[in-house]
């Protein structure tokens, strides 16, 4: 992903394969970690197997995950990380998003609801 440029509109750097909710939410479990079991990631954001597969693939089509597969406790488990460019995106994506919601703080006269 590219560095922000000074003119650019806050927000700009969004990172179109990371805002997906889903999306968003994987790299915010894995960023923490070295990685997360497969079953484990789908439990925690409480979606299905195929449901994760889809998002996994997308993040992985950008490279921004990798897998691990092994056999433990004589099944197979798939192991998912986020890569260095994919751990560079995400955080480069929360600071978007956090300049763009710094533009109008909340209690600011922009921000007020009018009745």
């Amino acid at each position: 992903m590219a560095g922000t440029d000074a003119g650019a509109l806050p927000g700009a750097s969004l990172d179109p394969v990371i805002h997906p909710l889903p999306r968003l939410r994987i790299c915010a479990l894995l960023d923490p970690v070295t990685e997360e079991e497969f079953g484990a990631l789908r439990e925690l954001l409480g979606v299905s197997d195929s449901a994760l597969s889809k998002q996994l693939a997308a993040l992985s089509d950008a490279d921004y995950t990798g897998q691990r597969r092994a056999i433990r406790g004589g099944r197979s488990r798939v192991w998912v990380r986020l890569t260095p460019q994919g751990r560079r995106a995400f955080r480069a994506h929360v600071a978007a998003l956090t300049e763009l919601a710094a533009i109008h703080p909340p209690g600011s006269a922009q921000h007020t609801n009018k009745e």
